[in-house]
């Protein structure tokens, strides 16, 4: 029989970012964002499925789980690590999903994050969203950010999450973390109990729906500073996302909130590091003069190569970040273009900064010094 923590263990011990348990397959790990299957390891079956279930469950999260057929959850291993977990039916089995959360809350510096996001997360009041694909990062970032306003910040700050993952001291701010299911029943009521709470920041673990984000905009304008996620890839889509979950006839007045309270859009993925492990590039939008009137005049279009003319206040794209990764070595060159939504420009990029580094060493200049050997992140 199959012990839930032996394999919780194995996971950790492999590097592994996900554990994966569901019939007919065996237990398969995520590594360095590949999928592998525990060798040795036979399929399994409902009745290991079912321990499995009970073992990491409570009586109130079986319960629910019965109901609700859907279930978001945490589960810690004393001395190991803790997890995010997500149970849920297929074809009438238990599937499970295990993402290993990291003890130790990592630093901005620390994940090779732009350094912009340190002066963002600073910000007294507006709205900043970090965006990217599922299984980009983005809980780890807004995990960093956190980290860092709680050493250099006296906020009171809560959370609602989906479930709370890192675990965050009150160091110089005060923070309350909900978790949705045990301590909140949805994330928009969570929202409007906590703005009577006296919060200087409010960090909502996903905007899902029309409520939430009217509400989030609501306390970005009076005064909160209020951060989000989304499930979007780039700065542009996340503000055309933002509207459009808005009725027609609403979509112009929203325009003018958002540009006012939007302070910044902080978009991830994540790409194979060379040599092995993940690095996330990012793409900063800074709410400057250009880009609210760009967002109040329906431009959406026009956003990305402002980002590009704004490199010199902290501003870049995805391709420009990962660009950059490409020319330090830390991914190669084909791994950045399968993850490009603009392989052109990427190529442009690419050559341009080649360029400049033949130009250089023509000319006697040192070329980069990371050019080639990776960086640390």
């Amino acid at each position: 029989m199959m012990d839930l923590d032996e394999l919780l263990k194995l996971m950790v011990e492999k590097g592994a970012s996900d554990l994966h348990l569901t019939i007919p397959s065996p237990p398969v790990l995520r590594i360095d964002g590949a999928l592998v299957p525990i060798a040795d390891m036979p399929p399994l079956e409902s009745t290991d499925m079912t321990k499995l279930f009970k073992q990491a469950t409570t009586t109130k999260q079986r319960t629910a789980f019965k109901k609700e057929k859907e279930l978001d959850f945490a589960y810690s291993l004393e001395g190991v690590a803790r997890f995010r977990v997500n149970a849920l039916y297929q074809r009438g089995s238990v599937s499970l999903a295990f993402r290993r959360v990291l003890v130790d809350i990592p630093s901005i510096d620390g994940l090779g994050l732009p350094p912009i996001l340190k002066q963002v997360i600073l910000k007294p009041r507006g709205l900043i969203l970090v965006t990217g694909p599922a299984n980009s990062g983005k809980s780890t970032t807004l995990a960093a950010m956190l980290r860092h306003l709680n050493e250099n910040a006296t906020k009171n700050v809560i959370t609602i999450e989906d479930p709370v993952e890192y675990l965050h001291p009150n160091n110089k701010c005060i923070i309350r973390q909900r978790d949705l299911g045990d301590d909140t029943l949805s994330f928009h009521a969570a929202l409007v109990h906590a703005l009577r709470h006296d919060p200087d920041v409010v960090i909502i673990g996903e905007m899902r729906d029309l409520d939430t984000i009217s509400t989030a905009m609501t306390a970005a304008e009076t005064g909160h500073l209020v951060l989000g996620t989304l499930h979007t890839v780039d700065a542009a889509q996340s503000i055309d996302r933002v509207i459009d979950m808005y009725p027609y006839g609403q979509q112009q007045q929203v325009r003018l909130q958002l540009s006012q309270v939007i302070e910044a859009v902080v978009s991830q993925t994540l790409l194979p590091r060379t040599g092995g492990g993940r690095v996330a590039a990012v793409e900063i939008m800074l709410a400057n003069n250009v880009i609210r009137r760009l967002i109040r005049d329906h431009k959406i279009f026009e956003i990305p190569p402002n980002i590009e003319m704004g490199s010199r206040e902290g501003m870049q794209t995805l391709d420009m970040a990962m660009a950059d990764l490409v020319k330090k070595g830390v991914v190669s060159e084909e791994a950045a273009m399968a993850k490009s939504s603009n392989p052109a420009r990427l190529n442009e990029l690419l050559y341009k900064a080649s360029a400049v580094n033949k130009d250089a060493g023509l000319a006697g200049i040192p070329r980069d010094p990371f050019a080639g050997r990776g960086v640390r992140g």
